[in-house]
């Protein structure tokens, strides 16, 4: 999500409607990471092929912020918001 940050404010600020360009797939790439982290610390994912294995829980009470949201789901949702809005530019600038 970082690297769309800066992509996404350099588009802003020089007025570039062609963002959803670049700026689409980073934003699938990143979607499908965070689907990844949310079937790890939903379970659906066998405890055998966990990468989080040493260190802090993946699926901890420490993962979630605003009284129990879960951060992969957080992510998830700001991924999702993102190539939806980044859809909408390709279409309103593509017709």
């Amino acid at each position: 999500m970082f690297p769309l940050v800066l992509v996404l404010g350099v588009a802003c600020c020089m007025s570039d409607a062609g963002v959803w360009r670049y700026a689409l797939p980073l934003a699938v790439m990143g979607w499908l990471i965070a689907l990844y982290h949310n079937l790890l610390y939903f379970g659906l994912i066998p405890e055998s092929i966990k990468p989080c294995g040493a260190g802090p829980s993946c699926s901890g009470v420490d993962m979630t912020i605003f009284s129990g949201v879960p951060l992969p789901l957080l992510s998830l949702g700001v991924f999702s918001l993102l190539i939806v809005l980044l859809v909408l530019i390709r279409r309103r600038f593509t017709v």
